[in-house]
């Protein structure tokens, strides 16, 4: 029962659908932290369904990106346009505090949202939607931990406070441990949807040079170029997707070390911003693969 108690505070917390939670505490919290992959993952799946109608790329992209918003509140965007906003301001922690708390965005967040938007766009059309789906995922995945043990709250109340330092080690490397194989599933998926094969045949095709009957000197890539091509075949099927996720993952938690600097802690507005970049930077790297 207390582990429902998590999922229905994860899925009331993370997205739009509604859901009557029942408990509310710093166990019930951690356990909610715990399962936001998972939310990520059901989010990315519906976000992404504007990417399979037969539209340009890029109205898609606009449209599961949008959906994605609409689905989460927009409650990540305002975290992220808030922190950019305190930490741009340059102001010591508590005066940036205040800066975040305000109901208005100042020109630091206008700039990091319609940047991260821009970036998010133009990465869903060039890498379709596995790649969203990954994102989603990844973005999530940075709540567990930045609310793992050792990480404290920037304020004495608000969501902040209620999740900072809730979630155990084991449980974080858990749900990384999770969010990698969903992830290497995805890829699975994504090779199988493009036509690209999964598995990998280290230079099984390669044949002795020779001459063919005509007496041609016949050439063939060497064994380096085979395994250059076998990696590549990899990258683009099984292992893009959790190098991806756990590189969006690596520069979230980058930015939480910055805020951690600045803020003294983690606050809403802080967690919201993780998914944002996280996202980002999942669909930027997957967009970069070959």
């Amino acid at each position: 029962m207390r582990l429902m108690d998590g999922v229905r505070l994860a899925v009331g917390t993370l997205s739009v659908f509604p859901v009557r939670v029942r408990r509310v505490d710093r166990q019930v919290a951690g356990q909610a932290m715990v399962l936001a992959p998972a939310v990520g993952l059901v989010l990315g799946l519906l976000a992404g369904l504007p990417l399979l109608l037969p539209a340009p790329p890029l109205l898609g992209a606009a449209l599961a990106v949008g959906l994605l918003a609409l689905l989460t509140r927009g409650l990540h965007l305002d975290g992220l346009a808030d922190l950019a906003d305190g930490l741009g301001s340059g102001k010591p922690a508590d005066q940036a505090l205040d800066i975040m708390k305000k109901s208005d965005i100042g020109p630091f967040g206008v700039m990091t949202l319609v940047f991260t938007l821009l970036v998010q766009v133009a990465a869903v059309a060039e890498a379709g939607y596995w790649a969203l789906v990954t994102a989603c995922v990844a973005g999530r995945l940075t709540l567990a931990w930045a609310c793992r043990e050792g990480v404290p709250a920037a304020r004495s109340e608000g969501l902040g406070a209620m999740v900072a330092g809730t979630v155990r080690r084991p449980a974080a490397w858990l749900a990384t441990l999770a969010a990698s194989l969903t992830a290497v599933l995805i890829g699975q998926l994504a090779g199988v949807w493009s036509g690209v094969p999964g598995d990998v045949s280290w230079s099984s095709e390669l044949v002795p040079p020779g001459t063919d009957v005509y007496g041609m000197v016949r050439t063939y890539p060497t064994e380096a170029e085979f395994l250059m091509r076998d990696v590549v075949r990899w990258l683009s099927g099984p292992a893009g997707a959790p190098l991806a996720l756990l590189a969006g993952t690596g520069v979230a938690l980058l930015l939480l070390r910055h805020a951690r600097r600045r803020l003294g802690g983690i606050t809403g507005d802080v967690l919201g911003a993780l998914v944002e970049t996280a996202t980002a930077a999942t669909l930027v790297v997957w967009a970069l693969l070959p």
